[in-house]
């Protein structure tokens, strides 16, 4: 048998010589054309993770309150009592919307909430981590606009709030956008619904919206570098449609409970393609599909077309045989396709029927990750610049003439001014569950019928990842669970999106388990496991590749609403404090770029343990009553953070300042640092937070007072007036846009 019939078309198709003949091994036969595309999508790196499952298998992925093992399900499960469990996960979708960027982010969003609600868990919040190229660039400018409009008009008119997330401004981005979307939700233990088919003649069906040509290998498109070519890539972008999602969130969470019901599945990426045989796998058995009787929009599709599409706002059911009126009944009610497409067989292949022929028939554990898919391991190397970029002399840096000037810049500057002007596009309040919503260190959201919140944020510093991966990894994670306690919940897990270049460049491979190393040593630190998440790789243009960015989304529980904890100052004459120790690192700082240009490492370092018991001393206290507002210090040091905390308040108190250090005037101000919270309390409280604080050996420092004058005062150095300090935060965005 001649293998090499077809190969180029399998290459065509992004599979390798050496994949190709594996599959022509696995089927003892020649793949049809339908049999390339479908193990061109399966085995992409979208799909199968495989240039990264065996590093991500080293992360923590087990816990007391996991209720299904990391990657088990559509996301992760993590119960929170009562009965009660919140899905949860956040994925990129990078290339499409460098793209086309109002739909790629659109279709981001939806997919996100189709995983939620695919498990049963009604939608509660969601929450997004965007990155753009220097916003003096038109491109990106554009680029923000219109992924930030995508993101505002599906999530709005789903009814989902977005409540928080992060903008991020490095040139690195231009030309490659990272758009990570996170969605939680809860569901009751008895109620959730897996991914799964089984039993032998269980009819399966397809429901929800038509099925297109948008979308078509978007899978395959989001495993290749982008070039100056993609703009031709349009029609691997999917288009959205929010009114049917809202239709469909509520048509399948009406299937909770059902004895009748199987397994459901989203489908996302590579569409029916993935959906069935992952279903499939799953449950160990085979899905006989006969695509004559997919409901499609446009005419002439073949089977390939179908087979592939990405079009938005489907799912695929599986009922046991007897029961399909019932399941029909439900898509009825709520005005959307319900179509018996195939039924589950024993053979554990996927069988393909178009037009009366079988055009595919392949075993589906050989399609899936943790089946047949390839694994590789691939080679690293270190990068030149990590000892090249790593040796900031600080004696060359010079010392400011005008400390007030520099504070105004920093607060004015992309990645720390007041992000309103885009979160103001989104309804962070729709129903009615945001305590806590955008502009603050996380969100909380209650937990309606209890007294439970739920607090999450996204975090990642690129920049300190690409100077130092492994400790960019863990501060990552540390400053996500630093944020989350600083609401006053507990974290309890995490999920990820990681985002990096071209993995088989050694470089940024080595970049990659570096970052990965990193996040699971801080997780098991904290235990916050990893209940899932997503890998991106080939974020690079002609511009090189973008700055690694392991995006971490944490999720923490407050069990009494009593706790919930702002960054505001609140009132005359409260002291303010740091937990944990000041010791400002001018390198890789918003300062150091800002008003010096320059990137340079070294990073702050990060003591994990340390950072922990800081964590540990905030929540104790915030639970005792003790403190009345925490803001961590990160982005633009101290001065900074205490300005966050004077302009998030609305009665125009101030603060006055005093500090000591051994460390120079700009280090002290503007310098940034891991494991320090400021924090302000009641005088007669400040014996009970040192006595929490040295139980747990952690330093505590008395730096000033909040003030009844709307004026920030720090040292000898600051001396500047609340309303310019509000003025450089919350106008530089929108002027600049």
């Amino acid at each position: 048998m001649d293998f090499k019939v077809n190969l180029d078309v399998a290459k065509e198709h992004g599979l390798t010589s050496s994949e190709y003949e594996h599959i022509c091994e696995i089927l003892g036969r020649v793949p049809t054309y339908v049999e390339i595309g479908i193990y061109s999508v399966m085995w992409s790196e979208h799909c199968s993770y495989k240039s990264s499952i065996k590093v991500l298998k080293t992360l923590p992925r087990d816990g007391e309150r996991l209720l299904v093992a990391a990657g088990e399900e559509n996301a992760g499960l993590i119960d929170i009592g009562d009965n009660l469990a919140l899905a949860f996960k956040i994925e990129s979708h990078n290339h499409p919307s460098a793209v086309e960027p109002y739909e790629g982010a659109a279709t981001g969003v939806g997919g996100i909430l189709r995983d939620i609600f695919t498990m049963g868990a009604r939608p509660l919040a969601n929450m997004n981590s965007l990155r753009f190229g220097s916003l003096n660039n038109p491109r990106n400018r554009f680029l923000l606009e219109n992924v930030v409009e995508g993101i505002a008009d599906y999530g709005n008119c789903v009814g989902i709030p977005t409540v928080g997330g992060e903008v991020v401004i490095e040139d690195t981005f231009s030309s490659n956008p990272l758009i990570n979307a996170f969605t939680l939700g809860v569901v009751k233990h008895d109620e959730t619904i897996s991914a799964i088919a089984k039993g032998s003649g269980n009819p399966v069906f397809l429901v929800g919206a038509k099925t297109g040509r948008d979308g078509i290998h978007g899978a395959t498109f989001a495993s290749v570098e982008l070039t100056d070519e993609s703009e031709s890539s349009r029609s691997n972008v999917q288009v959205g449609d929010p009114f049917t999602e809202k239709l469909l969130l509520e048509a399948s969470l009406e299937l909770r409970g059902k004895k009748w019901l199987i397994g459901m599945q989203d489908m996302g990426a590579a569409g029916i393609t993935c959906s069935s045989s992952e279903m499939a796998a799953k449950g160990e058995c085979g899905i006989k599909l006969n695509l004559n009787k997919v409901p499609l929009r446009e005419n002439n599709m073949n089977a390939y077309e179908i087979m592939l599409s990405e079009s938005q706002e489907r799912m695929l059911i599986v009922v046991k045989k007897g029961f399909e009126i019932e399941l029909e009944k439900v898509f009825k009610k709520w005005d959307l396709h319900c179509t018996q497409i195939g039924s589950v067989t024993e053979t554990k292949k996927l069988e393909i029927e178009f037009n009366d022929k079988i055009l595919a028939e392949i075993p589906v554990d050989t399609l899936v990750l943790g089946g047949g898919a390839p694994q590789y391991e691939l080679p690293v190397s270190v990068p030149e610049y990590f000892v090249s970029q790593n040796n900031l002399d600080i004696e060359k840096i010079p010392k400011p003439k005008n400390y007030n000037k520099v504070l105004l810049d920093l607060l004015s500057a992309p990645n720390i001014c007041s992000k309103k002007y885009i979160y103001e596009q989104y309804d962070s309040t729709v129903r009615t569950n945001t305590i806590i919503g955008p502009g603050q260190d996380a969100a909380v959201i209650r937990i309606k019928g209890t007294d439970k919140s739920i607090s999450m944020c996204t975090d990642c510093n690129s920049r300190y990842v690409y100077l130092n991966p492994k400790i960019g990894g863990q501060i990552a994670v540390a400053e996500s669970a630093r944020n989350v306690v600083c609401s006053g919940a507990e974290p309890l897990a995490i999920t990820n999106c990681l985002n990096f270049g071209n993995p088989n460049d050694p470089e940024i491979y080595w970049q990659f388990k570096e970052a990965v190393a990193g996040m699971g040593e801080a997780c098991r630190t904290f235990n916050t496991p990893v209940t899932g998440g997503n890998v991106s790789f080939y974020n690079e243009s002609s511009l090189g590749a973008v700055y690694p960015s392991p995006v971490i989304s944490m999720v923490g529980l407050l069990e009494n609403k009593n706790h919930i904890t702002t960054m505001d100052f609140k009132d005359d004459g409260d002291f303010i404090l740091i937990i944990g120790s000041l010791n400002g690192h001018i390198g890789a700082s918003e300062y150091l770029k800002i008003i010096h240009n320059k990137i340079e490492g070294p990073i702050p370092p990060l003591d994990l343990e340390f950072e922990m018991r800081v964590q540990d001393v905030c929540l104790e206290a915030i639970k005792k009553g003790v403190i009345k507002s925490a803001h961590d210090i990160s982005d633009g040091g101290l001065a900074v953070c205490i300005s966050e905390s004077l302009i998030s308040n609305n009665n125009n108190l101030g603060a006055k300042i005093d500090i000591t250090r051994k460390l120079r005037d700009d280090e002290i101000l503007f310098g940034e640092c891991q494991s320090a919270i400021v924090v302000s309390v009641e005088e007669k409280d400040l014996i009970h937070l040192v006595t929490i604080a040295q139980k747990y050996d952690i330093p505590t420092q008395s730096i000033g007072k909040v003030i009844d004058k709307p004026k920030l005062l720090i040292n000898d150095l600051i001396d500047i007036d609340l309303s310019k300090i509000k003025d450089s935060y919350n106008n530089s965005l929108k002027n600049k846009l």
